[in-house]
């Protein structure tokens, strides 16, 4: 290609290339935890915060991690008990995947993906695809869990469309579901809070029975609950013939509503109900992809493919955002067709098949390809279950659940009705108090009290953690064991 002539550059634009080229040495900067705190707090807004609670509760600024460790600027160290909001697999600053980062950072940062293309993505695409095994055949990249599902939703809808049914409009959720923040995924939350807020700019789903266990009641058999809230979910569908376009799941574990867990099962049945009633599985397994439930994927433990896989969190091993959907060459075809069909989908993203995230991400499969990790989550599993076992006869506890590396104490007022505590009392908020002066990140969802930790933890330490819970229980209810 030709050489680009030199050009004048004004005094100005001089400048600016000596400051890129020869960076002045920065000030130093107090990083004390208050003084971190208190620049924080005057220009930064926190996601699920009342910013008020800061008056009182103080903010906690990491500097550094190591491995389950998150550190803050005055040195405490505190064991990341949910990694870091359910992305951290293997550890933080692991040094393989930071140095695939580092390495791709000075090839590639980015690229537009409409026309163009890199290795990193291509590469990604192949291995996650060889995971999940067939029928899966093409990759969509998104930038996080939420778009993931905009993109599935809007992908079923348009598939449809595209095959000569524009009644199909409609999707059919779990109670209890999560799936995101941004409004298509907001309005396939089952959570009423979301709903009680936003409702006037959601769609409207239909909502089948969850498969939940504990929501069966005390002696209800796991695989019970599981198979009648799949035949509540036959019902619907006959209800409403031609006109939904998929059924959106949480396999094995729906997360934010309180860490509730299903049979197996219920997912096999319901691959065989949506087949039935010609309508589209997608499986959301943007919290519990990539070992979390014990399975590389959730889903496998049912022996049945989705027709749409999201996923995220996980994928680059808690680097970067990124996120994707799999799907088969049957929803693919739909779309293939000439410009003038008007067919194309139609969705993208500034950044998606980020080059920096891909890499992190296929960095995250070696370590899956290099190590036994499925073996390791079961063990360690085992562990937090029997650490965790003596809360089962807690005055105050209804409930002790585990699903792979994800256990959850259910804390309620009245063990023998199962009455909660009112939500206003805020006991999960004291457990994570109690858990934060002992060197542990425990953030409950309401009086749910769950563990998600990284894969790199030992047993030792999730013997110790289950201490600092069971110490945080009795603090928060004022009964021991």
């Amino acid at each position: 290609p030709p050489t680009p002539h030199p050009t004048k550059r004004g005094r100005g634009e001089r400048r600016l290339l000596y400051v890129t080229l020869h960076p002045q040495p920065a000030k130093p900067a107090m990083t004390s935890n208050s003084h971190l705190a208190a620049r924080d707090l005057a220009v930064v807004w926190h996601p699920c915060t009342q910013m008020q609670d800061h008056e009182w509760l103080p903010m906690v600024p990491v500097v550094r991690g190591e491995g389950c460790w998150l550190i803050d600027a005055d040195g405490k160290r505190y064991f990341d008990a949910v990694s870091s909001w359910w992305v951290n697999l293997f550890g933080h600053a692991h040094p393989g995947i930071a140095a695939a980062v580092a390495g791709q950072a000075q090839r590639l940062e980015h690229v537009l993906l409409a026309g163009f293309t890199h290795p990193p993505a291509i590469e990604l695409a192949e291995r996650l695809l060889a995971h999940a095994g067939a029928p899966f055949a093409k990759v969509f990249y998104a930038d996080s869990g939420s778009a993931a599902i905009e993109v599935a939703l809007k992908m079923s809808f348009h598939y449809w469309r595209n095959c000569g049914e524009p009644r199909r409009r409609r999707f059919v959720v779990i109670d209890g579901g999560y799936h995101g923040e941004t409004l298509g995924a907001l309005a396939m939350t089952q959570i009423p809070l979301y709903r009680e807020v936003y409702g006037p700019l959601l769609l409207e789903p239909l909502v089948a029975p969850s498969p939940d266990a504990y929501a069966a009641g005390p002696g209800v058999d796991a695989c019970e609950a599981a198979l009648a809230a799949a035949a509540g979910l036959d019902e619907l569908l006959a209800q409403h013939p031609g006109e939904i376009c998929a059924l959106l799941v949480e396999p094995l574990v729906q997360c934010a509503s309180g860490m509730r867990m299903h049979h197996p099962v219920y997912l096999s049945r319901v691959r065989e109900i949506c087949d039935r009633h010609r309508v589209h599985l997608i499986a959301d397994e943007i919290a519990v992809g990539f070992g979390r439930t014990g399975s590389f994927f959730a889903h496998q433990q049912s022996g049945v493919k989705p027709d749409f896989l999201c996923i995220g969190k996980g994928l680059t091993g808690g680097f970067l955002p990124l996120s994707a959907v799999l799907t088969n060459n049957t929803v693919y075809d739909a779309f293939y067709d000439d410009y003038a069909s008007q067919k194309a989908f139609l969705h993208s993203h500034s950044y998606t098949g980020n080059a920096l995230a891909c890499a992190a991400a296929l960095a995250t499969l070696d370590v899956f390809d290099a190590e036994p990790v499925l073996e390791r989550i079961a063990e360690l599993g085992v562990a937090l279950e029997i650490a965790l076992a003596p809360l089962r006869e807690h005055p105050h506890v209804a409930e002790v659940r585990r699903c792979g590396l994800i256990a959850a104490v259910e804390l309620v007022r009245d063990r023998s009705t199962r009455e909660p505590f009112p939500w206003q009392e805020r006991r999960g908020l004291a457990v994570y108090q109690h858990a934060l002066t002992e060197g542990a990140l425990l953030r409950p969802l309401g009086n749910v009290v769950y563990c998600m930790p990284p894969y790199v933890a030992t047993a030792g330490e999730l013997e110790w953690l289950a201490g600092v819970a069971r110490r945080g229980i009795e603090h928060a209810t004022g009964v021991g064991c």
